[in-house]
């Protein structure tokens, strides 16, 4: 039986735009993505502020630029998502995503504008676990996605609902509307769903992952950032999120969304069945743990605990505002200012990787420049 590949490298600061070209070449890009075809470059963008681990890193969309360029695939476009407590346009700006851009020619479409990108209903083949429960009325996805590539950007991180977050948690914002929330319930099931249909509408699907800071404890955004040194690739999104789940001190079957894919042959999610090219990880266990940061705990009384039965009341009439008011709150004029920014600091100023990101802000001044002399 063939195996899944995953590959793995261990990387500076100095060469990883560089190892991000190996990687996709030790990953077999160029016998994953279908030739003359647009590629989506999905980005993932967790919190708009630039929290170590929480976003796509800039090298990282610069890497798998210049990976997808050198095969010959030229036809790349950076689509965009919102959620109801991330801004996309401060996400791509503050995390240092427009220098790269602009630097690549990269045009940037949005999904939640529908004269870029109208939404369509979709009939899927597979069997739907959780997605109709959601949406009675139909499935409905951006039509703009469908007979494209697309390339994944996550980052190796746990999160507070689904332990840890990859490559198939990616697809998430993409294809599902703002109603996507109410999901959660049956999160893993709709993970599961969200790939069946990529492997579709999507006639190739690879992802990038970057583990340089890798986020421990309440994720996606209120984490422990801790430099690992990274960076993984597979075209097999279950064993790439495995292979993740495992260098993080998990047990990937024991994932939900990770163990029905797997079961459903939608990827390799048992590592045995996962073939690592690269460096050796066979000593990776990182021992991480989710937790909760608090305001966690109310999302998992609503949606998985005793609560769940108030669900409708909660999230399906004017309070979910309140419940929106609060997430932002919390994140943003607490979270932010108050810990997590100091935390960003210390990270910039005392490691190669945000000295690194330092750069990439500094590209984006000297861009700034440049244009205003124009």
């Amino acid at each position: 039986m063939t195996k899944s590949k995953v590959a793995v490298l261990e990387t500076t600061p100095e060469t990883v735009v560089e190892d991000y070209q190996r990687l996709a070449e030790l990953a077999g890009l160029q016998d994953t993505l279908q030739r003359r075809t647009e590629v989506i470059l999905k980005d993932n963008i967790s919190w708009h502020f630039p929290f170590p681990a929480a976003n796509t890193t800039p090298w990282q969309l610069e890497g798998a630029i210049v990976s997808l360029r050198n095969a010959g695939y030229d036809d790349l476009v950076c689509v965009q998502n919102k959620t109801v407590v991330t801004d996309a346009f401060k996400g791509e700006d503050l995390n240092h995503y427009t220098p790269v851009f602009r630097k690549y020619d990269i045009p940037v479409l949005f999904n939640f504008r529908t004269q870029e990108m109208p939404w369509v209903r979709y009939e899927p083949r597979a069997r739907m676990r959780a997605l109709q429960k959601v949406y009675p009325e139909g499935i409905y996805i951006p039509e703009y996605f469908i007979g494209k590539n697309i390339v994944h950007l996550p980052t190796m991180k746990c999160h507070i609902y689904t332990t840890t977050t990859g490559a198939m948690k990616n697809a998430f914002g993409g294809l599902l509307n703002t109603k996507r929330h109410y999901t959660h319930s049956w999160i893993h099931e709709t993970l599961v769903d969200l790939l069946a249909i990529q492997k579709e509408i999507h006639p190739g699907i690879f992802a990038f992952m970057d583990g340089t800071t890798a986020g421990d404890g309440p994720g996606p955004r209120t984490m422990r950032p801790v430099i690992k040194n990274f960076i993984l690739a597979s075209s097999d999104q279950v064993a790439i999120d495995s292979v993740s789940a495992k260098m993080m001190g998990f047990d990937p079957l024991a994932i939900p969304y990770i163990n029905i894919a797997h079961r459903g042959r939608l990827g390799a999610g048992d590592p045995r069945e996962i073939e690592i090219v690269g460096d050796d990880i066979s000593g990776e266990s990182w021992g991480f743990t989710v937790g909760n940061n608090g305001v966690s705990l109310f999302g998992n009384l609503a949606w998985f605990g005793p609560l769940r039965g108030l669900q409708k009341l909660f999230f399906h009439t004017p309070l979910v505002y309140l419940f929106i008011a609060g997430s932002e709150t919390y994140h943003d004029f607490y979270r932010w200012p108050v810990r997590d920014r100091r935390i960003f600091e210390r990270w910039k100023r005392t490691t190669g990787w945000g000295r690194l990101f330092s750069r990439y802000g500094d590209m984006k001044q000297r861009s700034a420049v440049e244009l205003h002399d124009v």
